[in-house]
């Protein structure tokens, strides 16, 4: 199970190649035989959501992923393969037909069926129940007719049953990628028991989400302590080599990074910046890394008058030096990003961004202040990730290249910073991390930038970048589906509502009581190949 997107913590990153493998020998420090009565412990940042339909973020991704399985993964060449589904089949990429695999169970037992899919993607289309990923139903027939505060419908046109195994998703306009899509969150099933009455969640189920995947919830989730999982013996699909797995929440990385030194922890999914340097020294060939989709940026909201001129977002791109950024505080285990898309997709260009990516104080400095820029910049980020030093850093760069007063402002959590930016409330220029959700160019055009995006905090719209996504998405094939989506990342470059600052490459370790620890692309851990040793 592969996917996800906002990342709380620092994603660390690609080496050029992109082709980083395990660091060391492929040891893993455990010298005992697998233990499968064991359960494993797995470092997360507090989520925001356990819902399908409204998780965004890697932490809750994380956790969901053990509760639910998709309906396609991805493999080595990041095409998607069918798991819970049979196939996924279209002629016309406009009316797709969705057959299950028989055998599937919730984890309270009911069977899952088509309804259990029908009915979780029209809760999460629905606007008036607010759901975080609602932007990804878009493209089935009915979308418009389920938004607004009184919409004119409850239910999406394009979603029919065929039979208890069988659906159908007809799209409003063709889409060559709606397979690749189906491995995100937002598609999962929802049993009968989530919803109170047709329609409603029921108010418990995210402190205790039902899923069908190979793990199911053990007791509730405790807010900023655990999420524990246990193995789901009724699985039809791949069985997990463990026993069960401890989400464990914590705040401050460094914390986490000691736990996993002293086997008080069994994975860190991100090294802290500060332990980098000796990560290697510490943990041995349990220091791993390896090729990462992420990307970092700091975002401007873009509605407020002091941020609205292209000019001053210009200006403060170019007064940063990501190259030493990257070589002082990340010591070259991200790569600087000038780009809107990750190298890992088709479609990449390097240096999107032109002239604004270009470090050059004189000319930043003058034209911040041509365009009026203010006197005085606040860079907001979550203080559990692990992004103090890098923010601090390019304050630094702020106030001696623009002659500004800059201060970094920590929220407590990821989902607060969230829950803020969200409301518009003033938080300055933020930072934001993304992970893809499924791998294509769209995925990091669509939820970020278009006028109803469902992550574009940041105010931004531009209906002829809208236009562009739309006639990329509707392509007859991938190759002229990215022409499009290069003429829309063009359109970014000069409206530049976020800096692009640096490239994500997993940086992560674990204790000497697990094994077969791997990350993906998606800044995920492997819950089907990680095993604990006696």
């Amino acid at each position: 199970m592969r996917v996800r997107r906002l990342a709380a913590w620092t994603a660390l990153p690609l080496a050029v190649t992109l082709g980083l493998v395990a660091c060391g020998s492929g040891g893993d420090g455990g010298s005992g035989e697998s233990n499968p009565d064991a359960a494993v412990r797995i470092e997360i940042a507090e989520p925001q959501h356990l819902v399908p339909t409204n998780t965004n973020e890697t932490s809750g991704s994380q956790v969901l992923a053990a509760l639910f399985s998709p309906l396609v993964d991805y493999d080595e060449a990041n095409k998607p393969y069918e798991v819970a589904a049979e196939s996924v089949t279209s002629e016309d990429n406009t009316t797709w037909t969705v057959k299950l695999k028989d055998g599937y169970t919730f984890h309270n037992g009911e069977k899952v069926t088509a309804d259990n899919y029908v009915d979780a993607w029209n809760y999460g289309a629905y606007a008036p129940n607010g759901q975080n990923s609602s932007y990804f139903f878009e493209k089935i027939a009915g979308y418009e007719d389920l938004q607004g505060e009184t919409p004119k419908a409850k239910t999406l046109t394009g979603l029919k049953k065929v039979d208890d195994l069988t659906f159908t998703v007809t799209l409003s306009q063709p889409y060559s990628e709606f397979r690749t899509m189906l491995g995100y969150t937002a598609f999962y099933p929802m049993p009968k028991a989530a919803f109170s009455a047709p329609g409603v969640l029921a108010e418990a189920y995210e402190q205790a989400p039902i899923g069908q995947g190979p793990f199911k919830i053990k007791g509730t989730w405790q807010h900023d302590a655990k999420v524990e999982v246990e193995k789901y013996d009724a699985f039809p699909g791949e069985k997990p080599k463990v026993a069960g797995v401890e989400f464990r929440i914590y705040q401050q990385p460094t914390a986490a990074y000691a736990d996993v030194l002293s086997d008080n922890l069994d994975v860190i999914k991100t090294i802290p910046t500060e332990n980098l340097s000796t990560a290697g020294t510490d943990l041995g060939d349990r220091f791993k890394q390896s090729s990462a989709s992420s990307l970092q940026v700091l975002a401007f909201p873009t509605f407020q008058e002091e941020f609205s001129n292209p000019d001053v977002r210009k200006a403060i791109s170019m007064a940063i030096d990501r190259d030493e950024i990257t070589r002082s505080i990340f010591k070259d285990s991200q790569q600087p990003a000038r780009s809107f898309v990750s190298p890992v997709v088709a479609g990449y260009r390097d240096n999107t961004i032109g002239e604004a990516g270009e470090f050059d104080a004189a000319k930043a400095k003058a034209l911040y202040q041509a365009a009026g820029g203010p006197a005085r910049i606040e860079l907001s980020y979550n203080g559990d990730g692990g992004h103090k030093d890098w923010i601090d850093a390019t304050c630094n760069q702020l106030k001696t290249n623009l002659g500004v007063d800059c201060v970094g402002t920590a929220e407590p959590k990821f989902a607060d910073l969230l829950t803020k930016v969200k409301a518009k409330q003033p938080v300055g220029l933020f930072r934001m991390g993304w992970v893809m959700d499924y791998p294509s160019m769209e995925n990091y055009l669509g939820p970020l930038y278009s006028s109803n995006g469902s992550s574009n905090y940041y105010g931004y719209g531009n209906p002829e970048f809208d236009k562009l996504l739309a006639e990329g998405a509707s392509a007859a094939n991938e190759d002229e589906a990215i022409k499009k989506y290069q003429a829309a990342e063009d359109l970014l470059a000069e409206d530049l509502p976020v800096i692009p600052l640096r490239y994500g490459q997993n940086n992560f370790g674990h204790s000497t009581k697990v094994t077969n620890v791997e990350m993906d692309l998606f800044d995920r851990i492997d819950l089907l190949e990680i095993e604990a040793v006696k």
